[in-house]
């Protein structure tokens, strides 16, 4: 089930076993504490954490050891192993008879950061597990959390603000929950937040920072373009790192330009946010595939004269900023 499901389906108890398993830390997280508010007294009690990579063959015993003691003075008991990968011979042996007869006081909570790899046990299809996909949420579910998130709180917001909170933070929930709460504080009950309160509140994600200052490239801002270095400067970059900086953000694009796959897909290839592929996308799409890859050849090339000693990092900054946007012109000396 996607996690904007799990909530409700609290409401008619607990499943015995769960499989939370996505690169969204903030809905694993999540998950985890309405498990522990709802079904878990004296934690100290009733709480076991177990390390997959530690649990291989027969020390597999002891988590289900642990899984089948009876909670004390609690609802339930919450055994939680993360990262746990077991092959399929360690799950028919060790596992399996407690998957198909697990005991209705204790919720074993499997935490995975990715999908089992090779010819491992498929826990997803393993009896009585219940499945929570903690991937990304898609822009309209993240919005609606970001909205009803201030509207418990008596704070008014309109879709620009929900909509910047989510691009400052490349759609990453961790940050935006805590960014949310930011704003909570700052706006107090029955306040009102503004797009300038968010641009003066929300810490701008440093591959936002990024996007912003090749956006304003493609839209031949060069004032805008300049400030967001300054910026990045102010922050403890110095001019070598927002050249690299600059090199990545343009291979990145061009990478994306020349793989043929959708967003989540090019996200994992990439090892980027889906949401910062996205992003990037469609900025590539504005600024052309051809003028992306000479963006990226000039910036490559300014990188490595100042590796190999024949330019300051200074100077090849300003070499880039007036290449970039004056070309063949700009002439400028170290």
């Amino acid at each position: 089930m996607k996690f904007v499901l799990f909530k409700k389906s609290l409401e008619e108890g607990a499943s015995p076993i769960y499989l939370f398993e996505g690169e969204e830390e903030y809905f694993k997280e999540r998950g985890e504490e309405m498990l522990k508010e709802r079904f878990l007294g004296e934690p100290s009690l009733n709480y076991s954490v177990f390390r997959g990579e530690q649990l291989k063959g027969a020390a597999m015993t002891a988590l289900t050891a642990a899984a089948q003691s009876f909670p004390f003075l609690s609802e339930k008991r919450i055994v939680k192993v993360t990262d746990f990968y077991p092959t399929e011979k360690e799950f028919d042996a060790y596992l399996r008879g407690y998957f198909e007869d697990p005991p209705r006081e204790t919720i074993l909570l499997i935490v995975n950061s990715a999908p089992q790899k090779g010819r491992g046990a498929d826990l997803k299809k393993a009896p009585n597990v219940v499945f929570v996909d903690c991937g990304r949420a898609d822009e309209d579910t993240v919005l609606r959390w970001i909205y009803t998130r201030f509207k418990r709180e008596g704070i008014a917001a309109d879709t620009e603000c929900c909509e910047r909170i989510m691009r400052y933070c490349l759609g990453d929930m961790s940050r935006i929950a805590g960014e949310t709460e930011k704003l909570i504080a700052f706006a107090d009950k029955g306040g009102r937040i503004s797009a300038a309160d968010v641009d003066d509140v929300v810490y701008r994600d440093y591959d936002y920072k990024l996007y912003e200052m090749t956006g304003a490239f493609g839209s031949h801002n060069y004032g805008k373009f300049v400030s967001v270095q300054r910026e990045l400067m102010e922050r403890g970059a110095d001019e070598g790192a927002v050249l690299n900086a600059l090199c990545s953000y343009f291979r990145g694009m061009l990478d994306i330009c020349l793989l043929s796959k959708g967003d989540a897909d090019t996200a994992r290839a990439l090892g980027m946010k889906e949401y910062a592929v996205k992003m990037s996308r469609r900025q590539a799409r504005s600024i052309g595939a051809q003028r992306v890859r000479d963006c990226w050849e000039y910036v490559y090339t300014a990188v490595n004269s100042v590796k190999s000693g024949g330019i300051s990092s200074a100077a090849a900054l300003l070499k880039v900023n007036a290449q970039l946007f004056f070309g063949g012109a700009a002439n400028v000396a170290e």
